[in-house]
């Protein structure tokens, strides 16, 4: 599906999950009893997501902000059919200067425990993300934040390293900003999901009722919360999660859950396009899929017995070079992905496209002759072996077709030969972090709608991909576009930093997400489930 820059930003406003999600046009299932009213009913929704952590300090992946964003509380969110972080469970946030952003928070808040929830409890969560620094966790978010003070039981001054930084109002909405109970969470580690499901640490729409990890949660609405959503549509909600995605797709089909968000293949949905039982609704998404490259142990890595940082380059830009992403988008994906050709997909404020010029054949599609001249340059002669990681369930079934075309275009370069592995999610979250993946597989799916949320995540000190990249004037191109206040210089400096990093090739885009979602005729707002901030909210679904 084409579209013009123009339309794919404005549809990215509306954009909540790159992903397929769809809904039966039958009732719900397990535990709910759909009433056709809004306010009645459970809704269940099913997804092939793995929760690695209820904590927010120790995930920052779709699969555990799913939950962590029904059952926490945000100071700031983002109203469905609204690109803007708005107050959520705050009266008021404003910068009140251009390093101190301060939230006052409304009167009478509570956890579902019965503990109150004041400044005291925002600061704690916001220090502990920063202290804890768990490598799957999201303080990188947090790199420009200097302190946070509670001045008083209602007010909370942030004070920042650079001013007038751009997107703080939504690092405060994303996965950085669930507040969470001082009385329950220890300030320096990580809590287990059963010690928190026991605590009761909730406010935000919904509270865990019962918990079997990546089997089933059941929320109930919570009556306390005050925040920007309102009460939820529903009396309840269920997520269910699925091994297979053959089996989320016939439980949609048979009508047994109400809504199902990734991961379905491309087949399985065009399969569903037939269906008379749902309806497919197509857009952009803004899902990025890439290859991330361990600058510690890839072939000629720093920390490998024969490093060489010239010849790990050319290993890179010989792979940007080979890479058909026209192949992989039509032929495993079936049109559901596009190209991508920069580390922001198309459609932001800022992106531009600069690996399509930078390398193949200079119009995206990939060119043998300038791999080979690649590794000539750096003296690299022979084939180059690869260990190539990839995950089976986190990012959809048909990785495993993605990562069997991507060995199959580069060994058949006769310049790599390749050792194809998968590991299942909970495992993989981990393991990469702890150097186990010399070249591996992952997505994104932004926390906010900027460009900024595709670059200082990754291409910044103490970055989330933890690949040991660092390069200076990179940083230095991240940090500025935060604090540029003119649209169009702003707009220049993200761009340079596309370029900066699609020069050093710390990641290796490959696809970007056209969104696909199939609504029964009897499940109302389920457009509005996906929201401005990429956020999955059941809570806004009415029966």
């Amino acid at each position: 599906m084409a579209m013009n820059n123009k339309a794919v930003r404005s549809a990215i406003a509306f954009a909540g999950m790159s992903a397929f999600a769809l809904t039966a046009c039958t009732g719900p299932s397990g535990g709910g009893t759909s009433t056709g009213e809004a306010g009645g009913g459970t809704i269940t929704y099913g997804t092939t997501d793995k929760v690695v952590s209820l904590d927010p300090a120790g995930s920052y992946e779709a699969g555990s902000f799913m939950v962590m964003n029904q059952i926490y509380p945000f100071l700031l969110n983002a109203k469905p059919g609204s690109a803007d972080a708005s107050p959520d469970i705050a009266e008021s946030a404003s910068f009140t200067s251009p390093t101190e952003y301060t939230v006052k928070l409304k009167p009478d808040l509570k956890f579902a425990n019965g503990h109150a929830l004041t400044s005291s409890d925002v600061k704690f969560s916001i220090d502990r993300v920063v202290k804890i620094a768990d490598p799957n966790g999201p303080a990188s978010l947090l790199g420009n934040l200097k302190s946070v003070a509670a001045k008083d039981d209602s007010t909370v001054v942030f004070t920042l390293k650079a001013g007038n930084d751009q997107v703080f109002p939504g690092v405060l909405a994303a996965n950085s900003g669930p507040i969470v109970d001082e009385e329950v969470f220890p300030a320096d580690k990580v809590m287990s999901d059963d010690e928190i499901v026991k605590a009761r640490p909730f406010a935000g729409q919904y509270t865990i009722e019962s918990y079997k990890k990546n089997e089933l949660v059941s929320l109930k609405a919570n009556p306390d919360y005050k925040g920007l959503l309102g009460k939820p549509a529903n009396d309840g909600a269920n997520i269910k999660y699925y091994a297979d995605s053959n089996n989320l797709k016939l439980d949609v089909q048979q009508g047994n859950i109400d809504v199902a968000g990734r991961s379905l293949t491309a087949t399985d949905a065009a399969d569903l396009e037939k269906d008379s039982k749902v309806k497919v609704h197509k857009g952009p998404g803004g899902e990025l899929r890439y290859i991330v490259f361990n600058f510690d142990t890839m072939p000629f890595g720093a920390k490998t017995s024969n490093a060489d940082p010239k010849k790990a380059l050319a290993v890179r830009q010989a792979m940007a070079h080979i890479v058909d992403r026209e192949a992989l988008a039509t032929q495993v994906y079936k049109g559901t992905y596009l190209p991508a050709y920069s580390v922001v997909p198309d459609g932001f404020a800022g992106a531009v496209q600069p690996l399509k010029e930078m390398y193949g054949d200079g119009t995206g599609k990939p060119s043998l002759d300038k791999a080979k001249k690649a590794f000539a340059d750096a003296g690299i002669s022979g084939t180059v072996n690869i260990k190539l990681q990839y995950n089976p369930d986190h990012y959809g079934k048909s990785s495993g077709d993605e990562y069997a075309m991507i060995k199959e275009q580069l060994e058949k370069s006769g310049l790599f030969k390749v050792d194809l592995q998968s590991t299942e999610w909970v495992t993989y979250s981990k393991a990469r972090t702890a150097d186990a993946y010399p070249v591996y597989q992952l997505g994104w799916f932004p926390d906010y709608s900027d460009a900024d949320n595709y670059l200082t995540p990754f291409f910044v000190p103490g970055n989330f991909l933890k690949n040991h990249y660092e390069n200076p004037a990179v940083t230095d191109l991240v940090k500025k576009q935060l604090t540029t206040v003119d649209k169009a210089e702003r707009e220049k400096v993200l761009g340079d930093a596309q370029t900066a990093v699609a020069q050093d090739l710390s990641t290796l885009p490959l696809l970007q997400g056209a969104q696909l979602m199939v609504a029964g005729a009897d499940v109302k707002g389920v457009e509005q489930t996906l929201d401005a901030s990429f956020k999955t909210r059941l809570g806004v679904i009415s029966k």
